[in-house]
């Protein structure tokens, strides 16, 4: 993968990038997504956004080498930190983290959202806190995709700010509007997890003879749900 070539995965963030936006990708790794989308013609400006001192080297590596400085900033920043007043961003990707770390940045830099950005989330994992997170604060999941690459499912939530909405504990689990498609990767997804969690789920009604149960009903309900999705 490079700027030239992003990954599948990438490939479906940068699908929902909406034409001549200013974007925000934090934890950004190599720039390669701001990098591929200027480079397209996409967006107008970017900010790439990273806290550990190596990738931020590398995404201004590449931006210098696509002579793309003017129109792409790289900052070494924590979170939304990376984002300031004048950038007038419109959008903001957050990527190949897991879903609670991607809710406590979007916690942490409530301050630098305006609510007009479009949050596009690639979370590993995690992904019910997070949109407990993006219900909780006024945000409505409008697209959400899964998709098998590499062995791993991954997961695609689109947000923007909107009148409140209430999802069902399932909902959250799940995903709203996934659960209303109920694609082939989704339904092949939730098999594996099942069969998973039922034999957690065994281990743990064995080792828990009189001990802490709530875990042990987690499991339960999750199968429950689970169970009823697959029928």
């Amino acid at each position: 993968m490079n700027e030239h070539t992003l990954s599948r995965r990438l490939e479906r963030v940068a699908a929902q990038v909406p034409a001549g936006a200013r974007l925000a990708d934090i934890g950004s790794d190599h720039g390669y997504l701001p990098v591929a989308l200027v480079r397209r013609g996409v967006l107008t400006a970017a900010v790439a956004g990273e806290v550990a001192e190596t990738p931020f080297r590398a995404a201004e590596r590449s931006v210098r080498e696509n002579g793309l400085e003017r129109l792409i900033k790289v900052r070494l920043a924590s979170g939304l930190a990376a984002i300031e007043p004048n950038d007038g961003i419109t959008a903001i990707s957050l990527c190949g983290m897991g879903g609670e770390t991607i809710r406590d940045i979007l916690d942490a830099g409530k301050a630098r959202l305006t609510g007009l950005e479009r949050l596009i989330l690639q979370p590993n994992g995690g992904e019910q806190p997070l949109r407990q997170w993006l219900m909780d604060n006024g945000y409505r999941i409008f697209h959400e995709e899964l998709l098998h690459e590499n062995r791993f499912y991954y997961e695609i939530i689109v947000a923007e700010r909107s009148t409140p909405v209430a999802y069902t504990p399932e909902q959250l689990y799940f995903g709203p509007l996934n659960l209303q498609a109920r694609s082939p990767v989704f339904l092949a997804k939730w098999q594996r997890l099942l069969r998973l969690k039922q034999r957690t789920l065994a281990g743990f009604e064995r080792a828990l003879r009189g001990g802490p149960e709530d875990r042990l009903r987690a499991l339960e309900l999750q199968v429950g749900w689970i169970s009823a999705l697959l029928k």
